[in-house]
């Protein structure tokens, strides 16, 4: 084969046979559904899900042709140039011996995927069909190997192609001496284009080369060898530095939008100097990514760029046809292009039946105006185009702002003023944000203190409606000055402090509803709730809370590290609380050993944290220090100071302290001492919190709770109670009368 024509004339009219093309087999199979509908096993895919696409072809081996073939070719219309997908269906139809269908399937998929598995594929289903024919088929399968071999002969993995064509003319009959000279001729024609291609298989080649030379003749061979040592050495320099390159490349990898690598491909060729390389490659790529508006761009940007004007036109045509999602983009760039190449008047035409469409955005009316506006420098028609995109987007907020930001340009401040107040009475509060912040802005920028103060004040009150707490949102804050004072980058106080307003703004603006959601999560009664019992029913409002003064809330800098804020260690191992109080610094593991165990592991399980939070370093330290008495124990100081006598007392089944019960179940013991329980857990030693946490939890802890709920209201009159320890530490020994 001389040329690729010739190739492919070849391959249309001889060895294939193609005598159907790719229109009856569609007619054929009927209507196929997306990837989407395929899914066997319920998984949603889209249309490019590889994971969907292996499942589907996997689940097609194991069905009959006839319901196989749907499968395979949505497939290979989703993925164009998947050999593997190719491959698989081809042999599908060459198992069952259909080799008219075999024959149609090879005609669409060879050019597009130039992949050595299945062009050897083509090859054994040649040899197949002509393995009968004498020496009529043995001259159609040569010509299959030399059709092969100028397309796909140059790949690094077309080593096993050029073995097996090596092959194929040694096993040709030589009956007389002139066939046995031409057939020594051809095998050295082979060998020596084999040597001096870089494939994988390269040095194999030239051990096979010079075996067969000398064979021949060993004095004609050392001329022979002599002369495609320098050839062959280049070439396996070439192989290895390509090798470097194509090693870690997946070949069998699916080609899924957006990868890029085409447009790397095609750019590549550009700059090497060879353009029409690079519109083969974009060619090659939208056959393979059709749908891709990106890779479009970059082809129809090429065409533009080397002056072929009307194949750019074209490829924006289809643009505007295929790219449904992204149709008013499609339209503003193709009008953008006519300006370019044809002039503002065809851009006009353009716009005037692209805005007719139901389609068209208001970016389209946006785009005409400013290019009237900037490129033509006509005020007249972007200002007459914007009117009228306001007659159908009055409720697009960014079509209010563009029209704002035009008129601004026009120092019309006096339209400015009238659109703003024309679309805010149109719009509803949760759509008119950005028009009321842009208004602000305007006037900050062109009115006088009272039409700033006024706009604000109007801006407040009507988006109030918009948050539960109306008036919060009324309040003026020291953030609403600096806000007022601040031009473009410039702010009138440091970002730290400017940081600091807001984040104290947002606290003083939901406390109290953070506040309310802990009741409507709690209940009503949740702070007057006693361990083990009711709530008193005659007492239906909580008791009164008091919240922290979220003015003088400390927001958490995340600049500021740890060491910054925890105290200094001292050279003890572990630190007292009097080393902290002095100042010295600790780390937070040192910080860790002054707390119990059930605390520690508290500690490390809490979830990170968004928002303003106060430093938990900061929280650990003082609660080292302090002496805090557990709720049980407050409760019950509680209870001897207002009763007339001594508080009753349960059965006390340990003796050795007394338990009140909790909701959750465990139960909370009070010291006889009096002190805390958490100066007890520090007092602890290790082998008894050992002892504790060996303890093995009850089997049957349903049962255990139901008895509880069950006897829940009989405990507190009888003093019968249920302990179930602690859930921290694993103490869940359980006592019941």
């Amino acid at each position: 084969m001389n040329t690729k024509d010739d190739a492919s004339d070849f391959f249309f009219n001889t060895t294939i046979g193609f005598c159907k093309f790719v229109a009856g087999l569609h007619e054929e199979i009927g209507h196929v559904g997306t990837l989407e509908a395929e899914s066997r096993d319920g998984v949603a895919t889209d249309i490019y899900n590889v994971e969907a696409a292996e499942i589907l072809a996997n689940e097609a081996q194991l069905l009959p042709i006839s319901d196989a073939v749907p499968i395979y070719e949505q497939l290979v219309s989703t993925f164009p140039t998947a050999a593997k997908f190719w491959k698989q269906y081809v042999e599908a139809y060459m198992a069952i011996k259909n080799d008219e269908a075999t024959k149609q399937i090879f005609s669409r998929c060879l050019f597009n995927c130039p992949q050595i598995s299945l062009w050897r594929c083509y090859i054994r289903f040649i040899r197949k069909i002509n393995e009968q024919k004498g020496a009529e088929g043995l001259e159609e399968t040569k010509k299959a190997f030399e059709f092969m071999l100028s397309y796909v002969g140059f790949d690094i993995s077309a080593g096993p192609a050029w073995m097996e064509y090596i092959t194929f003319l040694k096993s040709l009959p030589a009956v007389t001496a002139q066939e046995e000279s031409q057939r020594m001729t051809s095998l050295r024609k082979v060998y020596q284009k084999a040597i001096v291609t870089p494939t994988h298989h390269i040095e194999q080649l030239w051990k096979e080369y010079e075996n067969f030379e000398n064979s021949i003749n060993r004095a004609l061979a050392k001329g022979l060898l002599s002369e495609y040592q320098p050839k062959y050495n280049s070439a396996r320099a070439v192989y290895r530095e390509r090798k470097r390159y194509l090693d870690e490349i997946d070949w069998n990898m699916l080609a899924v939008p957006p990868n890029d690598i085409w447009y790397d491909y095609a750019t590549w060729h550009a700059k090497s100097g060879s353009l029409d390389s690079a519109i083969k490659a974009f060619q090659r790529a939208l056959k393979a990514l059709p749908d891709y508006a990106p890779l479009k761009y970059a082809y129809a940007e090429l065409e533009e760029s080397r002056g072929a004007i009307q194949s750019a036109k074209t490829i924006y045509e289809s643009i505007v046809q295929d790219n449904a999602d992204v149709i008013s983009l499609a339209y503003i760039q193709f009008m953008k292009f006519l300006r370019r190449t044809e002039g503002f008047e065809a851009a006009r035409k353009y716009f005037l039946d692209a805005q007719k469409l139901s389609n068209c955005t208001y970016h389209v009316f946006v785009a005409y105006a400013m290019m009237a506006f900037c490129l033509d420098k006509d005020v007249k028609v972007a200002h007459n185009v914007f009117e009228a995109g306001l007659k159908k987007f009055m409720n697009e907020p960014g079509y209010i702002l563009e029209y704002a930001d035009f008129l601004c340009r026009l120092n019309d401040d006096r339209n400015v003023r009238a659109l703003f107040e024309r679309a805010l009475s149109l719009l509803p509060p949760e759509k008119s944000v950005e028009v009321w912040n842009r208004f602000v802005k305007f006037e900050q920028m062109y009115g006088d203190l009272a039409s700033i103060l006024k706009v604000e004040q109007r801006r407040k009150e009507a988006l109030s409606g918009t948050s539960e707490d109306g008036s919060k949102a009324l309040e003026s804050t020291l953030h609403d000055v600096v806000t007022r004072y601040n031009f473009i980058d410039l702010w009138p106080c440091s970002s730290k402090e400017l940081d600091r307003l807001a984040r104290q703004e947002w606290l003083a603006r939901n406390i109290d509803k953070k506040a309310d959601n802990f009741f409507i999560l709690n209940g009503t009664n949740a702070l007057d709730k006693v361990s083990g019992g009711q709530a008193d029913k005659s007492n239906s409002q909580p008791s009164k809370v008091v919240y922290p003064d979220a003015s003088r809330m400390v927001v958490c800098e995340p600049r500021q590290t740890n060491e910054q804020l925890l105290p200094k260690a001292s050279n003890s191992d572990v630190p007292s609380t009097s080393s902290i109080a002095s100042g010295n610094f600790v780390t937070v593991d040192e910080m860790l050993k002054l707390l119990s165990p059930t605390l520690v592991g508290f500690i490390t399980n809490l979830p990170s944290i968004e928002g303003p939070s106060p430093s938990v370093d900061v929280i650990l330290s003082i609660l080292s220090q302090c002496n805090i008495p557990s709720g049980a124990s407050i409760k019950a100081s509680t209870n001897q100071q207002t009763a007339a006598g001594p508080a009753p007392s349960g059965s006390d089944l340990s003796g050795s302290s007394k338990a009140l019960l909790h909701p959750n179940g465990s139960s909370r013991r009070i010291p006889r001492d009096g002190h805390s329980a958490k100066r007890k857990e520090l007092d602890r030693t290790d082998d008894e919190v050992k002892t504790v946490q060996s303890r093995q939890l009850p089997r049957d802890v349903f049962r255990i709770r139901q008895i509880q709920k069950s006897r829940g209201a009989a405990a507190s009159q009888t003093g019968s109670l249920v302990s179930g320890g602690s859930a921290f530490s694993g103490d869940q020994s359980i006592s019941m009368d």
